[in-house]
């Protein structure tokens, strides 16, 4: 072999060196965003977290996944369940969670997105379920607590932490919402009702109380008299017939008397 054979092949093991040596580098170096967390496991063992910055892997021993911690918004998507009360409604939400422990989501679930939405899903039908149609309208606050804390006790083994959850829309039946709309108008109209005896209530006290003051007034009623006089004087094409008050007589009877 001659010596320029010798050392072509010497040339091509050099550069597959060199290639194999620049694919192990690579692939050993890893970059972890400041809002991710590598997950390392060497030979099949978790050697735990790693992170953020430059990570080093060892090739083909180790291997790393990386976990996002950031906030995740889930749109829990519409459910159809039945209120305490037997009333068939139409609910979505929505669930603000992240990942604290990078190490039990990668171990302990598949999937913990995945799996943090169907747990989302069971657990609004369940508290649907246990609550009556009143309370889901008027509150929602205390359900949406309900709910957050039920979904973070069953994620928290993955290393999920669910901060918070929001009943959005809650839709009712075209027949319930008829029935609603009847018993809101049965209300105002209970309340006009209401309003209007209590006003006649009150004025029939005001006209008890001035007939009382008008009785204990001695002339009182014939100023009353005249005051009315006046009022309809001005009223020129009727004939009234108005009784004369006996007050305005007691002076002419004591005189004939005497």
């Amino acid at each position: 072999m001659s010596f320029d054979a010798i050392g072509g092949v010497a040339a091509c093991l050099i550069i597959g060196l060199i290639v194999v040596a620049v694919g192990l580098l690579s692939s050993a170096v890893r970059i972890v965003q400041e809002y991710e967390r590598g997950v390392v496991f060497r030979l099949g063992r978790l050697m735990g977290g790693r992170g953020p910055g430059l990570v080093l892997v060892i090739p083909v021993i180790e291997r790393m996944m990386k976990v996002d911690l950031r906030v995740v918004t889930l749109d829990v998507p519409t459910q159809e369940a039945i209120t305490n009360d037997n009333v068939t409604v139409k609910v979505n939400a929505v669930a603000y969670f992240r990942v604290i422990n990078p190490d039990l989501a990668v171990v302990q679930v598949e999937d913990f997105r995945r799996a943090t939405w169907q747990i989302s899903q069971t657990s609004l039908r369940s508290v649907i379920g246990e609550a009556q149609l009143d309370e889901l309208l008027a509150e929602r606050d205390r359900l949406n607590e309900k709910l957050a804390r039920i979904i973070d006790e069953a994620t928290e083994p993955w290393g999920v932490k669910v901060s918070l959850v929001e009943i959005k829309d809650v839709e009712l039946p075209p027949s319930m919402q008829r029935a609603m709309a009847r018993q809101a108008e049965a209300e105002r109209e209970k309340r006009a009702k209401i309003i209007h005896a209590e006003g006649e209530f009150q004025a029939a006290q005001q006209l008890r109380e001035a007939a009382g003051m008008l009785s204990g007034e001695k002339g009182a009623m014939t100023l009353r008299y005249l005051q009315t006089l006046t009022e309809i004087s001005a009223e020129k094409n009727s004939t009234i017939i108005f009784p004369l008050p006996i007050e305005l007589l007691h002076t002419f009877l004591d005189n004939s008397g005497k």
